[in-house]
C-alpha cells in the first residue's frame, strides 16, 4: 500500500486557481509534514518565473525549481519542509514522470546539502509528485524513494480535508549562541571562510543533536503524546529548553596558527510545529533541534553570501580589518488557511518589511500585507565601536537578539557577560 497525503482544502483551491490562469505548464512545490503513518500537506507553491527564460516550449529548467525549493526550504521553520513538486500541464501523466523524478531527486539533493545534522533512522526519505490535469482537475499521485537511484514511482493517496491544521502543537525556545571559528592562514577570500565556517556550525549541530531536551522544565519519555489528557481540537503551545553539555576539547586548549575567526553569538528564536495526530515528545525534540541548526546556519550563510557578493562586486580578494555584522532577524508570517502555522523569513538591518513581504510572494505565492508579519521574538543587536577595536583580528558576526532577553540588545564584550544573563536558554559556555 502506497503512502496517504492528507491535504488542506485550501491547497485544492490554489491548484484550481493555477489550472485556470496557466497558459502552459506550471510547476511548483508542496509543503507540509511527514510522518511514519501518513503526510499531511498544508501549502503549495509555484515556481516563479524566471526573469530571463532561455529556451521555447514545454522545457522545465530543473536547476531553477531546485534552487526555489533550497530558498524555500529556508523559509520554513521546524516541522514544515518541501514534501515534493507538482506539475500542471495537459501532456499525460505517464510523460512526465521522467521529469518528476528528476525535479524530486534534484531538489532533495540541494536541499539535503544544507544540512547539517545527521539522518534519523525514522526520517522519511519518500518525495511526493503530483500530476494535474487543468482541463479535467485530474490528479495522479506518486512517490520516489530519494535515497535510492533506483527507486521507481510508487502509487500514493492524495486526499483533501478541511481545518486539517487548526489544532497543530507548537513547541519553541530561545537560545543563546556563542560559537567560535578559526580560520587558516591562508585564506583569501569569502569562499574560503565558508568552508570553515560550515565545519564549525557542523560540529556545534551535533552538540546540540546530543543535548538534553525539555518541555516545560521536564525531560519527557521519548513516547509519550504531548496531548495525552488534554481538549482535543484545541491549539497547544510549548515552552522548551535545550541543555547542551559543553565541548571536551575546548578552543582555549587549542593552540594553533590560524589567520583570524568568525564569532557567532546572540539569541534567536527556534520553533517547530506538530500535526495533530498524537504528536509525540521524541518529534518535538527532533524537529526543534533541527529547526535551531537550520535558522543559524540560514542566517549565517545568508550573511555570506552577501559579502561573496560585494567581494566580487568591489574585485577584493580579501577582508584584512576587524568587522561586527549583523545576522538577519527573523520575523514569522502566518499561513491564515492553515491555523497556527507560520513560515519566516529573514530581514538584515537595512531591509524594510515591504520587502519582505515581495519574497513571500514570489517565493511561497504568500499575499501578505506588512501588518501580517511577526517581527516581535527578535530584534537586531546594536554594534558598540568600541569593542571592534579591542578585538583585532576577529570578524564576528551578531546574532539577532530575541524580545524574550530585550537584556541582550546590546554586542557583549565578552561571553561571560552574555552567558551570565542568559538564563534558561541553551548554554555554549565551554567553546
Amino acid at each position: 500500500m502506497g503512502r496517504v497525503y492528507i491535504v488542506e482544502d485550501a491547497v485544492e483551491e490554489y491548484l484550481s486557481q493555477l489550472c485556470s490562469q496557466q497558459a502552459s505548464q506550471v510547476t511548483g512545490l508542496i509543503i507540509g509534514q511527514s510522518s511514519a503513518q501518513r503526510d499531511f500537506v498544508v501549502m503549495a507553491a509555484q515556481t516563479p518565473q524566471k526573469e530571463q527564460s532561455s529556451g521555447a516550449g514545454k522545457s522545465l529548467d530543473k536547476e531553477w525549481v531546485s534552487e526555489h525549493a533550497r530558498q524555500v526550504s529556508r523559509m520554513l521553520p521546524g516541522g514544515l519542509s518541501v514534501l515534493g513538486v507538482f506539475i500542471i500541464t495537459d501532456s499525460d501523466a505517464k510523460d512526465t514522470l521522467t521529469t518528476l523524478r528528476q525535479l524530486v531527486f534534484s531538489a532533495e539533493h540541494l536541499i539535503s546539502s544544507e544540512h547539517l545534522w545527521n539522518p534519523a533512522d525514522d526520517d522519511i526519505t519518500d518525495f511526493v509528485t503530483l500530476h494535474v490535469n487543468p482541463k479535467t482537475r485530474k490528479t495522479v499521485c506518486r512517490t520516489f524513494d530519494v535515497k535510492d537511484p533506483k527507486s521507481v514511482a510508487k502509487p500514493a493517496d492524495w486526499k483533501y480535508q478541511s481545518r486539517l491544521c487548526s489544532s497543530w502543537a507548537t513547541v519553541s525556545c530561545w537560545l543563546n549562541v556563542d560559537l567560535l571559528v578559526p580560520l587558516p592562514e591562508n585564506r583569501t577570500s569569502t569562499q574560503g571562510i565558508d568552508e570553515c565556517v560550515k565545519e564549525g556550525l557542523t560540529g556545534w549541530a551535533h552538540r546540540i543533536e546530543n543535548g538534553v531536551f525539555l518541555i516545560d522544565g521536564k525531560k519527557l519519555p521519548d513516547n509519550l503524546e504531548l496531548t495525552e489528557g488534554q481538549k482535543r481540537n484545541v491549539r497547544q503551545v510549548y515552552a522548551a529548553q535545550m541543555l547542551i553539555t559543553p565541548d571536551e576539547q575546548r578552543i582555549a586548549d587549542v593552540v594553533q596558527r590560524c589567520g583570524g575567526s568568525v564569532s557567532i553569538r546572540g539569541a534567536i528564536h527556534s520553533r517547530a510545529y506538530l500535526h495533530s495526530n498524537k504528536p509525540k515528545a521524541k518529534q518535538a525534540e527532533k524537529l526543534l533541534k533541527r529547526d535551531a541548526v537550520s535558522t543559524v546556519a540560514t542566517r549565517v550563510q545568508m550573511l555570506l553570501e552577501e559579502l561573496l557578493t560585494s567581494e566580487e562586486e568591489s574585485k577584493s580578494s580579501s577582508r584584512d580589518m576587524t568587522e561586527q555584522l549583523s545576522l538577519p532577524c527573523r520575523v514569522f508570517c502566518p499561513v491564515k488557511a492553515a491555523g497556527p502555522l507560520s513560515v519566516c523569513d529573514y530581514q538584515f538591518s537595512d531591509e524594510g518589511l515591504s520587502e519582505m513581504t515581495d519574497r513571500l510572494k514570489e517565493m511561497l505565492d504568500i499575499d501578505a500585507a506588512e501588518e501580517d508579519l511577526d517581527t516581535s521574538q527578535e530584534t537586531n543587536a546594536e554594534v558598540i565601536a568600541s569593542e571592534v577595536a579591542a578585538a583585532p583580528a576577529v570578524e564576528t558576526v551578531e546574532v539577532p537578539e530575541s524580545k524574550k532577553s530585550s537584556y541582550l540588545g546590546v554586542a557583549m564584550a565578552t561571553a561571560a557577560a552574555l552567558l551570565a544573563t542568559a538564563a534558561s536558554m541553551l548554554y555554549l559556555s565551554d567553546i
